[in-house]
């Protein structure tokens, strides 16, 4: 629960200005949230997680990945705790930008084997056609073959699907018709239902013309018409366009067996919350970053009290746009920051070298940002390590 406080901290550091000066700046007070769940959900919400990096490894990071799997195991134990689900393996920031496929197959086994030594704590995994280099593939057959490749194989180790979007289709599929083709044939095979994840691509570029146009009322017509037609192997559906009338518009055309997952880091305490003809469900990367309160957020919601819901959640609003801001493909290095920040791993050292994606100026805001939405969990910790950070970077704080 949240702890009376006085209203300023008595922290404080120099952080750099856009005219390249310091300010003195001085923290706010603190802010608490329970370390578990407590009380229930009536949202299903999965966090995008991420992986950890092994500083240690002697890679090189553009090439290849080292994974810290001590410590990427147990931040998911930190998400399901506070009752949230795991979206494993399927966060484009890294998957296709540092994580290939055998090292995402192993994380989804270590993940889904984790989950039910918990009693089946909830994890979905991506499921793409990465392996497939988009220069390899020749036809919709070769991508329905990576589909069917990589779900059969997170299937054999007991995992839910993520069915992401797939470069290789966007660079084959001409039409409504090509999308129909393979979705349907992937969908009749699948174990259970899947999550179908619709990208925009501000996360990914290569994804520009998906759903075969570069309309998006059409494309929404053909997402639509593909996910109801297969209804009865559909979960439910993660749209990430930030574009929140969008999201509404398709939300209010899906089957009523579908959830609508807002993927819209820009606008999720509003859909989330909801109108008089529904609301969205959460699969988001930024849940990541603020799993803490945003299970307590969400705890409230269930509660009936919708304006503790947006006392909590409304202020992480500003720090998630800041920290999805274009290009929003790099967005990890914010999410990661978050999580080196609050002591969930000890370096900022990341998957794909991706430390180097955004500038100190952006890190310094998002310090400021995560501490007055009471983001820090532990104020001190947080403020010594931004000064390593910034004296790494020639900034004494």
């Amino acid at each position: 629960m949240n702890k009376p406080v006085p209203p300023m901290s008595a922290l404080s550091l120099k952080l750099p200005k856009a005219d390249g000066s310091l300010e003195t700046y001085r923290l706010a007070a603190s802010r608490s949230f329970p370390r578990k769940l407590e009380g229930t959900l009536n949202r299903v919400a999965f966090s995008a997680a991420h992986t950890v990096a092994n500083p240690l490894a002697d890679v090189d990071p553009w090439l290849s990945a080292a994974v810290d799997w001590d410590k990427t195991i147990a931040f998911r134990e930190h998400v399901w705790d506070l009752g949230l689900g795991v979206a494993e393996a399927m966060d484009t920031a890294q998957r296709g930008m540092g994580l290939d496929w055998p090292t995402s197959l192993e994380l989804i086994t270590r993940s889904v084997r984790a989950a039910k030594a918990r009693g089946n704590a909830l994890v979905f995994s991506g499921a793409g056609t990465d392996h497939l280099a988009v220069e390899d593939a020749r036809s919709l057959d070769d991508v329905i073959r990576a589909y069917e490749e990589q779900i059969a194989a997170i299937e054999r180790v007991g995992g839910r699907i993520i069915l992401m979007a797939s470069r290789a289709l966007a660079k084959l599929g001409r039409n409504a018709e090509d999308y129909a083709k393979v979705y349907d044939r992937v969908l009749s095979q699948v174990r259970e239902p899947v999550i179908i994840h619709w990208l925009g691509d501000m996360f990914d570029p290569a994804l520009s013309g998906y759903w075969g146009t570069a309309d998006l009322d059409k494309a929404m017509d053909t997402a639509v018409a593909i996910i109801n037609a297969n209804a009865a192997k559909v979960d439910g559906v993660k749209v990430s366009l930030l574009d929140k009338q969008r999201e509404i518009d398709m939300r209010r055309r899906l089957d009523q067996r579908v959830k609508m997952y807002t993927g819209d880091d820009f606008n999720y305490a509003e859909l989330i919350a909801g109108d008089k003809q529904g609301f969205s469900h959460a699969l988001l990367g930024i849940f990541d970053a603020i799993a803490p309160a945003a299970s307590y957020a969400l705890s409230r919601l269930a509660a009936g009290d919708e304006a503790g819901f947006q006392d909590v959640l409304g202020p992480t609003v500003q720090l998630s746009r800041h920290i999805f801001r274009a290009p929003t493909r790099f967005y990890k290095t914010g999410v990661v920051f978050m999580a080196y920040l609050n002591g969930h791993q000890d370096h900022f050292t990341m998957i794909g070298g991706q430390e180097s994606a955004r500038s100190t100026l952006h890190l310094a805001e998002l310090f400021r940002l995560a501490d007055k939405a009471g983001l820090l969990a532990d104020p001190e910790r947080a403020t010594e390590r931004m000064k390593a950070v910034l004296r790494l970077r020639g900034i004494e704080a």
